[in-house]
């Protein structure tokens, strides 16, 4: 596909960097000449300098003639005169990044009027994953399938505990909830498992279950499992506010420390039934003040990762049971994870993920993409797709199927019932089934999972 990318910013550039991986024709505007010949330097794409809304540069870059443009520049209203010039010269699709919340709550009634075909909010999509792993606390991550009624959960095997040892076939039974491994790392290696592979201290694994048995999977595996009554959020930027709203209407103590005195203000305004310290959030004496060891969930989110890694170490040290560290600089998730911060969020790589699962659906020939999640720092990938009459082997019992190496069914959807497929399972037209695999191979169609015969 050709694609246009306006915006060599953190997402454009993670946007840049999956799509040219992908094979796609990707080219990049952006009015920053060191953006565009680091990106030119580094990537397999044509880049071009000046702005995305003159007429003449986007006439250059032949947006008329693409499949897709992609705004991503930090202007919401600059995103938005992108597209509309990219669809009046002929564009088929176009998506636009729209961080103000006024704006953003106005795009349905707009998204025509603008044409576009979706619209991405980062740091909307950010609180909202934050706030899912609150309800949850144990588990480190979250990735929903067949409209919230199937997860892929993410755990650590910590020494002697239940998980230790225990080989893969026998975990229904020794946890009393039907579940599925579906991606291993041990150590430096990524595993898509057989059902013989036995689990050991040190695995992060992720785990395939029906929505409704994760308060039965975080018991069996002994991890803590009331969400959170006291949250305190560190750094006031919008992911704070969209976050301490999701918490507020669920009833959660919120307490926000806001370094900057006009901003902690107007926080204190908008969030009237939030606790707003205006303080430094990454002085000890200040979190000591605020009793940091008493919450449930520190949400370290100030616009400096460095700051996020101290507040959540310190966290960690005094006790706090859930520490949820956003991160920009994806590069240093190990450094992060050798320190114990395991839980982490990357706004730029939650948006370039809800982009690339549009853009697979675009590609689809038979079976719709319906949701593609990164497992595993982006290693593997779990991807929802739909069955239909197209779609070769349905009706095959799974353990006849003769699918490439590295690839896992891990869930059938079939009329909302969730099936944690074993060998006499099949696949039949109208379920949707989700395929877990190495990131290295790229599925846009069902078909893609079948060795050739």
């Amino acid at each position: 596909m050709k694609i246009v990318i306006i915006g060599g910013g953190k997402v454009g550039s993670e946007l840049a960097a999956q799509l040219s991986n992908e094979d796609h024709d990707v080219t990049l505007i952006d009015n920053d000449r060191r953006v565009v010949k680091r990106l030119g330097d580094r990537l397999d794409l044509l880049t071009i300098y000046g702005s995305g809304a003159s007429l003449a540069l986007q006439k250059q870059a032949e947006v008329g003639q693409s499949d897709l443009l992609i705004a991503v520049t930090p202007q919401d209203e600059l995103n938005m005169i992108c597209c509309i010039i990219g669809r009046k010269l002929g564009c088929a699709h176009a998506i636009a990044r729209v961080r103000d919340a006024e704006y953003a709550r106005q795009m349905y009634f707009l998204r025509e009027e603008l044409g576009l075909s979706l619209h991405v909010n980062p740091e909307w999509s950010t609180a909202r994953e934050i706030f899912r792993l609150m309800q949850y606390p144990g588990f480190l991550k979250r990735d929903s399938f067949a409209k919230g009624r199937a997860e892929i959960v993410e755990l650590d095997v910590r020494q002697g505990e239940i998980l230790d040892g225990v080989a893969l076939y026998e975990l229904p039974k020794k946890l009393k909830v039907k579940v599925l491994v579906c991606a291993i790392q041990r150590e430096n290696e990524v595993i898509i498992p057989a059902g013989n592979i036995r689990l050991q201290a040190g695995d992060r694994i992720h785990v395939t279950a029906p929505s409704a048995q994760l308060v039965a999977l975080l018991k069996g595996v002994g991890l803590r499992q009331q969400r959170a009554q006291h949250a305190l959020i560190i750094g006031g930027s919008r992911i704070a506010v969209y976050l301490a709203e999701f918490l507020l209407r669920a009833g959660t103590n919120v307490k926000i420390i806001e370094l900057d005195a006009e901003k902690a203000a107007q926080l204190a305004a908008k969030l009237p039934q939030a606790t707003v310290i205006n303080a430094d959030g990454t002085n000890q004496s200040v979190l000591q003040s605020e009793n940091v060891g008493q919450m449930d969930s520190v949400v370290a989110v100030t616009n400096m990762d460095e700051e996020n890694l101290i507040i959540s170490m310190y966290a960690k040290h005094v006790g706090v049971p859930q520490v949820i560290t956003k991160i920009n600089r994806t590069e240093y998730t190990d450094l992060f994870r050798e320190k114990g911060i395991d839980c982490i969020i990357s706004p730029k790589h939650l948006c370039a993920q809800e982009i690339v699962r549009y853009v697979r659906s675009m590609q689809n020939t038979s079976g719709g993409v319906l949701s593609v999640h990164h497992l595993l720092d982006s290693k593997v990938e779990a991807i929802e797709l739909k069955v239909t009459e197209r779609t070769k082997n349905h009706g095959v019992p799974l353990k006849d199927l003769h699918l490439k190496p590295n690839i896992l069914l891990a869930c059938i959807n079939r009329m909302d019932q969730v099936i944690i497929p074993g060998g006499l399972d099949a696949m039949l037209p109208g379920d949707t089934v989700v395929v877990v695999s190495l990131a290295s191979r790229i599925i846009v169609d069902l078909n893609d999972i079948f060795q050739e015969s």
